[in-house]
């Protein structure tokens, strides 16, 4: 299935919440690839409007024929265009290109009250409307709408207090397009959207309101929406229904963007995200490292060590840096159990234990008495060095994550190297880095690490991911430190 292609001819707006801007944003949200074509330069926020300027049409044709002279455009949405020649402009375009979807949001006037359309721009929209599938006007431009289709018929007032499915069927049937009487201004515990025909039959779709004073570009994300929904299932009604439900979502979560002081826009990424799986920050961490672990892996030593042709003095002088480094990464371990509390602290409390007891037993039974002397060796200092700052820092997070390459690299390794064949010269040590208990142990202290990021604040992630990909560099730079 290939990824729609939709266009939005649309004013702009600096803040993101409508017009261009949100309509890109709309499209991306519903997998389709977002075009742009500026009909205005809008100097707003959420609190209004302060000023409009509009290029040359010259240059908006220049600009639709730069898109439609080299990409195939499968929908089209049409948003602000403020005056008549802008209109004329446009239509004009259409009438050459017309592409498969044509969805016209009538901007006429803005959530904050400002208008965005010329009174003399108005009668030239019913060319307009001869190009397009669907009109999408909010409750007061459908009556402005209605109003023109009267003057164009001759048709006569609708009496009834409540015009809207009147209307829409009036503007349906002059100029021959499907119209969305959207719901949304309306009072009421729901907010329902009526796709109307031209030939007065229609279809009513149901949603919850939802209470927020955050619906700045509610009109330009669902009309770009719909026509990107439209031109993947090539049905009006799916993309309808479907459309309404996100924009519900991106509702329902308004509040939370925390966006201007006045009608702030609505989250349009709010379904995505929660249809996505949380990306794990330990996760993301462990990609950006990549190729440092690689690189450890393809190193000199690793390879030697894996096929039995490392010189036993060299694993020995590694061996003895091994032993300086376990002995003051035990102090790490307990300084994070002292910092923690419950099943937190019980972890690394016993992981300390244990790096304790792979010093003792391990290291000793490979070295004995030898190089007990051995001094800490450069590499070897440099990372305790970048330890010792970690444990320094104020932070329990920025340790831990500071700690945690050691736990994820070795066990890393281990499914790397697999099991030793018998008779290898250091069989006890590759098994030692894929014993299975090792794991389970970097997989918890992976699991407790992510908690720490989960809570902490920007600053503090990042001081987190940068002590980890240090770590991991020195973890590279110690495997490559006794050749």
């Amino acid at each position: 299935m290939s990824v729609p292609r939709v266009l939005s001819i649309a004013g702009t707006d600096p803040t993101g919440g409508a017009g261009l801007q949100a309509d890109l944003k709309a499209i991306a949200a519903h997998d389709g690839y977002g075009m742009g074509v500026v009909t205005a330069l809008v100097a707003q926020n959420t609190t209004g409007v302060r000023a409009v300027h509009l290029p040359a049409t010259t240059f908006l044709r220049e600009q639709l024929d730069a898109v439609s002279d080299d990409v195939t455009i499968d929908a089209v949405k049409v948003g602000m265009l403020g005056t008549a020649e802008v209109v004329s402009t446009v239509t004009s375009w259409l009438a050459e290109h017309r592409p498969p979807v044509v969805v016209v949001d009538p901007v006429m006037v803005a959530t904050s009250g400002d208008r965005l359309l010329s009174v003399d721009a108005e009668a030239a929209l019913t060319d307009l409307f001869a190009h397009a599938d669907l009109l999408t006007p909010n409750r007061a431009e459908l009556g402005v709408l209605a109003d023109l289709a009267r003057r164009t018929t001759g048709a006569g007032a609708t009496a009834d207090g409540d015009a809207a499915p009147d209307d829409a069927a009036l503007v349906a049937r002059t100029w021959d397009v499907l119209v969305l009487a959207k719901g949304g201004h309306d009072d009421g515990p729901t907010s329902d959207d009526v796709l109307v025909s031209p030939d007065g039959s229609s279809r009513v779709f149901r949603g919850p309101r939802i209470r927020t004073a955050n619906t700045h570009g509610t009109g330009c994300s669902l009309s770009s929406a719909i026509a990107t929904l439209t031109a993947r299932h090539g049905d009006w009604e799916l993309a309808v229904g479907a459309a309404k439900r996100w924009l519900t979502t991106a509702l329902e979560h308004a509040d939370a963007l925390d966006v201007g002081a006045g009608n702030g826009p609505v989250d349009h990424g709010a379904a995505t995200r929660a249809a996505l799986p949380p990306v794990p920050w330990t996760r993301t961490w462990w990609e950006d490292v990549a190729d440092v672990r690689e690189a450890t892996l393809a190193g000199e030593f690793l390879r030697r060590l894996a096929d039995g042709t490392l010189p036993p003095p060299v694993f020995d002088a590694y061996l003895a840096q091994d032993v300086h480094y376990l002995r003051t990464y035990e102090r790490h371990l307990r300084t994070l159990a002292d910092r923690s509390s419950g099943a937190a602290a019980t972890f690394w409390r016993t992981a300390a234990d244990g790096c304790a007891a792979e010093a003792r037993d391990l290291h000793h039974r490979r070295l004995g008495d030898a190089h007990a002397d051995d001094p800490v060796h450069p590499v070897c200092a440099g990372y305790l060095a970048h330890l010792q700052a970690a444990a320094d820092c104020g932070s329990t997070a920025v340790l831990a994550a500071a700690v945690l390459p050691c736990f994820r690299v070795y066990a890393w390794v281990g499914t790397r190297l697999g099991v030793a064949p018998e008779g290898h010269p250091y069989a006890d040590w590759v098994s030692a880095y894929g014993d299975p208990g090792f794991a389970a142990a970097s997989a918890e202290a992976t699991e407790q690490v992510e908690r720490l990021a989960a809570v902490a604040t920007a600053e503090e992630r990042g001081r987190m991911a940068r002590a980890h990909r240090r770590s991991t560099v020195w973890e590279e730079a110690f495997f490559r430190m006794a050749l």
